[in-house]
């Protein structure tokens, strides 16, 4: 039951946000982030690579080239920030 109440908190503080901005690449392409949070840096990596694959899909965008991810361990929780540019 623990384990059950740490996924659920972990999935619970994996919300992923995104932030479209302009992209130096041509025609109509844009730059889109996510973040996602989690116990350990495997959740907090799968919560923001999935959620950006996720703000990409309901654009209706396909991604250009490697998503990048970077984490960062803030003691109890780590936050991770996956990048991508996505162009229609």
């Amino acid at each position: 039951m623990r384990i059950r109440s740490l996924s659920v908190a972990a999935f619970a503080a994996g919300m992923a946000f995104a932030a479209a901005a302009p992209s130096h690449a041509a025609g109509s392409c844009v730059g889109l982030s996510a973040a996602g949070n989690g116990l350990t840096k495997d959740i907090a990596t799968i919560m923001s690579t999935h959620g950006l694959q996720n703000i990409i899909d309901s654009k209706g965008l396909k991604g250009q080239g490697q998503m990048k991810t970077a984490c960062k361990d803030g003691g109890f929780l780590t936050e991770c920030r996956s990048s991508q540019t996505a162009c229609k």
